[in-house]
């Protein structure tokens, strides 16, 4: 994957977003952004599919695959780090669900406790 960055960066590749965009712009997109870039790339594909297995395939055409992959790249790294912070919240919710518990049990411990003992546990506070 590497190597395809190193040449997206030499040959200056540009996507088509709203105009022309960089590989770091395409960073700043949302996964619909991607997708519309996606499927724009491979409708070029598509459009160029007059290809014969007789003919070798053109810079062109590497450069678009090049391009259909980087996209593809990015749209799944955007896909972890969603499912990622999705997965942070969930454990946050829990650990919030797990704590309001606690409290709940300690809470009804005290109501548990006489009178006099609750006196016994104010003084050990003061």
């Amino acid at each position: 994957m590497n190597e395809l960055f190193i040449q997206a960066a030499q040959k200056k590749y540009r996507f088509p977003y709203k105009g022309q965009i960089t590989v770091e712009d395409l960073f700043d997109l949302n996964m619909e952004q991607l997708n519309t870039i996606f499927q724009s790339l491979n409708k070029e594909v598509k459009d160029a599919d007059t290809v014969s297995l007789l003919e070798v395939k053109s810079d062109e055409d590497k450069d678009l695959e090049n391009k259909i992959e980087i996209v593809k790249y990015v749209f799944n790294v955007k896909l972890a780090q969603k499912e990622a912070i999705s997965k942070q919240k969930e454990i946050a919710d829990e650990k919030q669900k797990i704590m309001a518990i606690i409290e709940d049990k300690e809470n009804a411990a005290l109501k548990d406790l006489t009178v006099e003992e609750l006196k016994a546990k104010l003084d050990e506070l003061k």
